[in-house]
């Protein structure tokens, strides 16, 4: 009689594995915190490289900044800068490696 036994690993408790709802939240909210830095960034080089010209028109500097949120959040959804990757690792639960 010839009898094998399959090697089966246990996979780690599911309180340690987020769920892909979480994840994805998570990554949504790190990617608009990016952009939210990211906003006045760009708002200051559009004024520094725009002139003065263009605040004297009526709603010209709510145009501005609306630009520029819409650029950071373009920006943030592609990468970014490297924060919302930095924001993710820190929202990651800690490794523990098995002692035995």
């Amino acid at each position: 009689m010839n009898i094998t036994l399959a090697s089966t690993s246990m996979p780690p408790p599911a309180a340690n594995l987020p769920d892909a709802k979480a994840v994805a939240k998570n990554q949504k909210a790190a990617r608009d915190f990016e952009a939210l830095l990211l906003t006045p960034v760009l708002d200051a080089l559009q004024k520094t490289f725009s002139g003065s010209a263009e605040d004297k028109t009526t709603g010209a500097s709510d145009y501005r900044q609306m630009g520029s949120q819409a650029l950071a959040q373009a920006i943030a959804a592609r990468g970014g800068i490297g924060i919302a990757r930095l924001v993710l690792r820190h929202l990651q639960p800690p490794k523990v490696s098995g002692g035995s």
